[in-house]
């Protein structure tokens, strides 16, 4: 296939202008001004379009095994495609619990199978996502697991995270915090603020969550060994990792387009479809998210995609689970809140979508390099669209964007080579590695 006429950018190797790709067996054969066709070779017109590396999300829940009445590897990797991402990061926080070699060896078997996309997983810090125990990280990682997290619960004990720390780090991996501690939180997770006391709950104060940054930036610093920070949802949050990073502190971190589009003010107008763990914010804290990316503070950009059923999110606020799917909506709020508002340029903003995730768990993705796998995204950056979440790929519907319009528009991903995504329809079902 030649990809011809569009804007390559390529972050990875400060790449930007006219050239047409050449795609072979899987890799990015060839990258150049007016490439022509050869006899017979597939021509894909990229006019008026954007060129760029596969998007990679390193913060997913495909809820499979045991929760698929909320998604499936199937249905995951058809929104991660209609968003333009070619790889995703699962967290291992499925039922049962992804702690053991032979789970995880599982889990990329049903990949291969079902998946439209590379999908990898991450594997338990500690066993059951407990707290108590850590797992063999060594076996999980020969398994095929790219880093370590508890995600959706913190690492109670600093003990047991200094322990984590080294360990993966001696396997030259990173442990993956979700920071929050839960001793702070009354009555749900919300932010504890305006919003929350006009709906009479608790909450949950930013403390809650800086309190955790700060131990583990501190044991990241005492080991010297790679701690990754979830969903930073806190100006303190930020500030932290700023100062830690300048110390030369071995953290990377990443943002939600939830955290640095909405606040807690959300939950007064879409309830439980606007609460997730860490919750939305004062307006103070999302443009101290926004700040964070500007300025390299905060690596990349995660949808912490979350889907969870109508029934589930209707049992009320303070009752509902936490979380959003974010996976067909990433682009649009990357573009329309971040490089239209002046925060990113198109480069950051690639670059906190392609190679910058993808380095923090070791994928060799997110670049457009001839040899690379030809992993690579077209999008409208100037298409503008209105959110329906009838027509998302995902099995869930639970966004607080529903009806809001954005601008930058997915029209073809292609996963080694081969076209998985064309203007609104997921195409390839066949199944590949």
């Amino acid at each position: 296939m030649l990809i011809k006429g569009g804007l390559a950018l390529d972050p990875a190797n400060a790449l930007q202008g006219r050239y047409d790709l050449r795609l072979k067996a899987g890799k990015i054969a060839a990258l150049g001004p007016e490439l022509s066709a050869e006899p017979g070779e597939e021509v894909l017109d990229a006019q008026g379009l954007m060129v760029v590396p596969g998007f990679v999300d390193i913060h997913v829940h495909f809820r499979d095994p045991g929760l698929t009445h909320k998604e499936t590897l199937a249905s995951g990797s058809r929104a991660a495609a209609a968003g333009g991402f070619t790889s995703v990061v699962c967290m291992a926080n499925t039922k049962p619990v992804m702690d053991e070699p032979e789970l995880v060896r599982a889990f990329y078997e049903r990949a291969a199978r079902e998946a439209v996309v590379h999908v990898y997983t991450v594997a338990g810090v500690t066993r059951g996502l407990a707290g108590e125990e850590l797992t063999d990280f060594a076996a999980l990682k020969a398994a095929g697991a790219v880093g370590f997290s508890d995600d959706g619960n913190p690492i109670p004990s600093a003990r047991l995270m200094r322990q984590a720390l080294e360990e993966a780090g001696r396997l030259g991996m990173p442990v993956i915090a979700h920071e929050g501690d839960p001793s702070l939180v009354a009555d749900t997770i919300v932010n504890e603020g305006t919003a929350a006391a006009r709906l009479g709950l608790g909450g949950m104060p930013a403390a809650a969550e800086d309190i955790q940054v700060a131990r583990d930036l501190i044991l990241a610093e005492l080991t010297g060994r790679h701690a990754h920070i979830q969903h930073v949802s806190s100006a303190r949050g930020v500030a932290l990792i700023r100062a830690a990073k300048a110390l030369g502190v071995p953290v990377t971190a990443e943002a939600t387009p939830h955290h640095f589009t909405l606040t807690d003010d959300a939950l007064l107008t879409w309830g439980a479809d606007a609460k997730m763990n860490p919750p939305l914010r004062s307006a103070a804290d999302v443009a101290a998210v926004r700040q964070g990316l500007a300025d390299g503070t905060l690596d990349a950009i995660a949808t912490d995609h979350a889907p969870h059923a109508p029934e589930e999110k209707a049992a009320g606020l303070a009752q509902a689970p936490s979380g959003i799917i974010g996976l067909e909506t990433a682009l649009g709020l990357t573009w329309t809140e971040l490089v239209q508002a002046g925060v990113l340029t198109p480069a950051q903003a690639v670059a906190k979508l392609t190679y910058l995730p993808a380095r923090i768990v070791g994928l060799a993705k997110g670049t457009l390099r001839p040899g690379a796998d030809a992993d690579i995204t077209i999008f409208d950056p100037n298409a503008t669209w209105e959110v329906d979440p009838a027509r998302f790929y995902s099995q869930s519907r639970n966004t607080p964007f529903a009806g809001r319009r954005l601008t930058g528009q997915v029209r073809y991903t292609l996963v080694g080579g081969r076209l998985v995504y064309a203007n609104g329809t997921v195409l390839e079902k066949e199944a590949f590695a």
